[in-house]
């Protein structure tokens, strides 16, 4: 799967060349997406997003569904493209688990407004908080979403601190969720390579 900096229909495989190259390499984009995923306590975790990463999800999502109509494959790139980092942020699935129902029920109602109490900290430099669900608002009165979608959106000292090795802190200050923790080094390399 070739990384070309914008996805578009003509850079993506044909379904026939992604079943392919997926029976090859599909152990290397689950470790790519492992990597890259950082636990916040022990319901919230946080999937930074990449190129990569949405391509697979758009190719995975053509195979599944065996789109291969343009317009089809246009809609699914509008759907998951927005969540490629742009260099100057970072981009991120965030997933709120609870395994009983009652509970999450429970929790996702104490839970409302976690996405905008989600934060970032660049060693040396204040805090960046959450800019969540831009597509569409995925919380009601009575409870949030299990899923948000969130931009950590960076200034040019936080990245050039981030690109030089300064430490990075995810953490939540959520009355109801309050947690942090330091994000490995493994992970850091891997979200630096997206900063410009």
């Amino acid at each position: 799967m070739q990384v070309t900096g914008h996805i578009t229909a003509d850079s993506l495989m044909t379904l026939e060349a992604y079943s392919k190259w997926r029976k090859t390499h599909k152990a290397e984009i689950i470790a790519h997406r492992k990597l890259r995923t950082v636990y916040l306590g022990e319901h919230v975790s946080m999937q930074f997003e990449s190129e990569l990463s949405m391509r697979y999800q758009i190719q995975e999502m053509l195979r599944i569904e065996k789109i291969f109509e343009e317009e089809a494959i246009q809609e699914e790139i509008d759907a998951y493209a927005p969540l490629v980092p742009d260099g100057t942020n970072w981009k991120a699935t965030m997933l709120i688990e609870y395994t009983d129902i009652n509970e999450r029920k429970r929790e996702l109602a104490r839970l409302i407004g976690i996405e905008d109490r989600m934060f970032v900290e660049v060693e040396g430099h204040p805090r960046v908080y959450a800019i969540a669900d831009e597509d569409l608002d995925r919380e009601t009165d009575e409870k949030t979403s299990a899923v948000h979608f969130v931009r950590f959106q960076l200034t040019e000292g936080m990245r050039a601190a981030v690109k030089a090795g300064a430490a990075v802190k995810l953490g939540c200050d959520h009355t109801n969720y309050p947690a942090h923790v330091q994000i490995s080094h493994e992970t850091l390399a891997s979200m630096a390579g997206d900063l410009k």
